[in-house]
Order: structure tokens, then sequence, then C-alpha cells
């Protein structure tokens, strides 16, 4: 099984996003699956035109010559996508929404109903795909994710892969802060490595696993007070 990675935080690998991802890579490592991990704001891809030349003129190719050449191809190739970003705007990080409109090529300009809904129709004819989402917040409540989680299963649609769930850390930020602020977290990094084994050697995640690495750390008007006192 080939795990595709999109690192969407413009940290890359020094930031909440990827503090999560490591022990999830870990799992997936230890469930035997072969896993490329992307920072996208590594990469040099300009924004969609809007010119939908890769619809009509060039069926299936983008104009614009950039790292998206090479990713395009991954990205249409790998059993499963993870989108994994941090939550900016109550949404992705624009480094990664430039990769999933810069995606199109690997749809068909034509439209087909799909359950009764107008979809383009993949390019491949691949329909055994997967995505699921890595997602982390400063705040404390789990509602901050839901426009995302929206966002990344209607992609999923599009895409016509199978949206399988999402690790979710609110106040992702505590991870660093652990020992200072005296909390315990083994469970929770267990969790996720637990949870990349799963997603390795049977496509999915566990529903317990999910809660365990969300699971209240501190409480509310403590993440409320620690983030002020960074802006103070």
């Amino acid at each position: 099984m080939h795990v595709l990675i999109l690192n969407g935080s413009p940290s890359k690998n020094r930031g909440a996003t990827y503090g999560v991802l490591e022990h999830f890579i870990q799992g997936l490592n230890d469930g035997g699956a072969e896993v490329e991990l992307v920072n996208v704001a590594s990469l040099n891809v300009s924004p969609c035109r809007g010119c939908f030349t890769c619809w009509t003129t060039t069926p299936g190719k983008c104009v614009q010559r950039d790292d998206m050449d090479d990713l395009i191809d991954k990205m249409d190739q790998t059993d499963i996508v993870v989108l994994a970003t941090p939550v900016y705007v109550d949404g992705m990080t624009s480094q990664l929404k430039i990769i999933i409109d810069r995606a199109i090529p690997l749809s068909n300009g034509k439209v087909e109903l799909v359950e009764g809904h107008c979809r383009h129709p993949s390019r491949s004819g691949r329909k055994d795909g997967k995505i699921a989402l890595v997602s982390v917040c400063g705040f404390a409540e789990l509602d901050n994710f839901d426009a995302l989680i929206t966002h990344v299963k209607a992609i999923s649609k599009n895409e016509h892969r199978n949206y399988i769930g999402a690790i979710l850390r609110p106040y992702a930020w505590a991870f660093q802060e652990a020992d200072r602020i005296g909390v315990k977290i083994d469970d929770i990094i267990q969790a996720l490595v637990d949870a990349g084994k799963q997603l390795a050697t049977t496509g999915e995640f566990k529903e317990e696993t999910l809660e365990t690495i969300s699971r209240e750390v501190i409480p509310p008007e403590m993440v409320a007070k620690i983030i002020s006192m960074q802006f103070q």
C-alpha cells in the first residue's frame, strides 16, 4: 500500500502538524506501508488559472510547467492520499488548496450523474482510491474542524476517492508544552502510532483510536488563557 501525505503546513517539518504526523508516519511504517511525505510549501506550484485548457486543448495536462508536473502523477497513482493541514480561517492552508485546485487535470471536463449528482469523471477511471485528513488547530473545540471536514468530504467525492476519516488534534501546541503545563499525552502519541498502523493494515481507522487522539488535555478556559498570554 502506498500512502502519499501532502503536508500543507507552511512550517513544514517544524510545526504542530508535523508534530502529529511524525507519530502517524511511524505507525504507517510499522504497518508496512510505503510512505511519501511532501511538504507542499517547499514546492514551486502556481495557482490554477481557471483556463480549462487541461480539459480542452491539452486534455489531462496543465499548460503551466512547475513542480505540479511530478506531483499530479503521484496523486493519481497512490492508494491513499492524506491531506494534512492546520486549520486556517476554518479551512486548509492556501499552500494545500493550490495543490487541490491544480489537480483538476485528473478529471474529465465532461459531466456525468453519479448518484443523482453532477460530477466530472475521473480521467483514469480509477475509483478505488482513498482520502484521509490529518488536521490540528489552536482552539479547544472539535467543531473548529467542521468546515474543513465538510470540504475534504466534498473533495473526496469529486476526486472519486472514498473518505475514510480524520485524525484531529485541537490545541496541538500542547504537545510541545506538555511538560511545562504538566499534562500527560503518552496515550495520544500511542494512538497516533496505532492510527497509522491501522490505516496501513486495514485501510481504515478505529473510532476509539480517533477519539483518544482528540481527547481533552486541558480545559477550554486554560487553552484560552495560555494562547492569550503569547499575544499580550
